[in-house]
């Protein structure tokens, strides 16, 4: 069997794989809104396409220079939506085949997938404009292969991060570093001259010929850099390598004061230092506060209400949004024990609940220096923490009523993200948007002031009032209680 017949047979078994899935129906409802989002992402594409062809002047070159943003912003939204391709090969690697040829086929099946195609959706209309303006037809010809390269070269980038990330989330410092090289001599000498004389070189260079060999040939180097990083750490996980033993094991006695939900106190805290998935979103979540806070605080990118509103918010929600999304997950991989004893899992609940309303002082903490500088007011920290632990939270707690998925703890090459259901998709649209318009109406309807101080009373509310709302979840999920347990038992790895 050569690789083309490898590669087909596995992109069949993965088809067969997904519709043989015991969430089969599940998948549906997430395909059906990843592929209404690809088409309004297309269409935005489409626009800024035609803009950035109208501005050109008919310089087909323009794109490529534009790439020093577009390639950030690629990077990002495949760190939001992508898994690294190695998790599929999970199960071909103990086969009689060739470990790096399945590692290869699905290396090979991340260049032709249609998350790269869709920046043609930019491509095509620029180049159509640009040939209008009476650019040459090979030069744009060029630079539209070119451009469509360089996105398939950041596809290959991305998968070489995004497994090191997963190992040490400190590369994620290395890869925003990559991204951070063109826009160094503006930082080194910030002068308003600097980025245009930035631009003016690579501008010089954009429709070189010989761009596009030396484009292949990084694409062919990080392609072999990724085959052997992904089989090595795919392997490391699947042989299931021996851990090693903690020296200090911390008791947290401090929790055992409030009883069994103590108990689960310190399993949730252990989780986030310990487990490796929920570890690496802890870190992730708390590095973009960081990140935000310092932009928002020290620089004037920010600078409008608008947008100033809009970070404040998310920057409390992110760790919620992060973590919470996949609520009872990491449960699922011991459900049957939590089943045991009467209201065992109302009183997790409630630890939940305490906890992650008590992460919120973190964000607090973090933006702070906001407030310093004059960007934030300490009302408006306390409108979103408040609205964040009371309101946001009742919405994102309701998932725990339909999430029946198993989320691996260790796992984190190898491991599937899960797929949600109508349901599910249908609350976490609401957490994701309910809390900004909210906040747009109030800004509208009485002024800012007194928005954030309805903030703060409706969180305060939900706040006081959240023993009997997740009592509520709690009778609704033990009447759910068999076809979830059904599901997580499904879904372990």
């Amino acid at each position: 069997m050569n690789k083309i017949q490898l590669l087909r047979l596995l992109r069949k078994n993965i088809k067969l794989s997904d519709k043989r899935s015991p969430i089969f129906e599940q998948n549906k409802w997430a395909k059906g809104i990843a592929y209404f989002m690809a088409a309004l992402f297309v269409f935005y594409l489409l626009l800024y396409g035609i803009i950035i062809g109208m501005a050109a002047d008919g310089e087909a070159g323009t794109i490529i220079t534009a790439m020093i943003v577009i390639l950030p912003i690629d990077f990002l939204l495949r760190f939001i939506f992508q898994t690294t391709p190695a998790m599929q090969a999970k199960p071909y690697i103990m086969l009689p085949i060739s470990k790096y040829s399945v590692i290869e086929c699905f290396l090979i099946s991340s260049h032709i997938s249609g998350f790269n195609f869709l920046w043609l959706g930019m491509f095509i209309p620029f180049s159509i404009i640009i040939l209008c303006a009476g650019a040459e037809f090979w030069t744009t010809l060029m630079v539209l292969i070119m451009s469509e390269l360089l996105i398939i070269l950041n596809s290959q980038i991305y998968l070489f991060f995004r497994t090191l990330i997963n190992r040490n989330v400190l590369w994620f410092l290395a890869a925003l570093a990559l991204y951070v090289i063109p826009y160094i001599p503006t930082i080194i000498v910030p002068k308003e001259k600097t980025f245009e004389h930035t631009i003016d070189f690579i501008d010089k260079f954009n429709t070189a010929w010989w761009l596009l060999p030396i484009i292949l040939i990084f694409i062919a180097g990080v392609f072999f850099v990724n085959r052997h990083l992904q089989f090595k750490y795919v392997y490391e996980e699947i042989s299931k390598k021996k851990e090693k033993e903690l020296k200090n094991v911390s008791q947290f006695a401090f929790f055992e004061r409030f009883g069994i939900i103590g108990e689960y106190l310190k399993i949730e805290l252990k989780s986030n230092i310990r487990n490796k998935t929920m570890k690496q979103r802890c870190i992730m979540s708390f590095c973009l506060v960081a990140m935000f806070s310092v932009l928002i605080a020290y620089t004037d990118i920010y600078d409008n209400p608008m947008m100033t509103n809009f970070w404040c918010l998310y920057c409390f929600a992110i760790f919620g949004m992060t973590t919470l999304i996949k609520i009872m997950g990491q449960e699922g991989n011991y459900i049957d024990l939590l089943m045991t004893q009467k209201e065992n899992i109302l009183a997790l609940l409630k630890a939940k609940y305490w906890f992650y309303s008590a992460v919120l002082i973190v964000p607090f903490v973090i933006m702070l220096p906001a407030v310093f500088t004059g960007k934030f007011t300490i009302l408006m920290l306390f409108a979103y923490m408040l609205l964040m632990a009371g309101f946001l939270h009742f919405i994102i707690f309701q998932l725990a009523v339909y999430n029946k998925q198993t989320l691996p703890l260790q796992q984190k090459v190898t491991g599937k993200g899960n797929m949600e259901n109508g349901m599910q998709i249908v609350i976490e649209l609401f957490a994701l948007f309910g809390p900004g318009i909210i906040i747009g109406v109030g800004y509208l309807l009485v002024g800012i002031t007194a928005t954030y101080i309805f903030m703060c009373v409706l969180g305060l509310a939900f706040i006081a009032t959240h023993h009997l709302w997740l009592r509520n979840i709690y009778n609704r999920m033990m009447k759910r209680r068999y076809e979830n347990i059904e599901g997580f038992h499904d879904t372990r790895v």
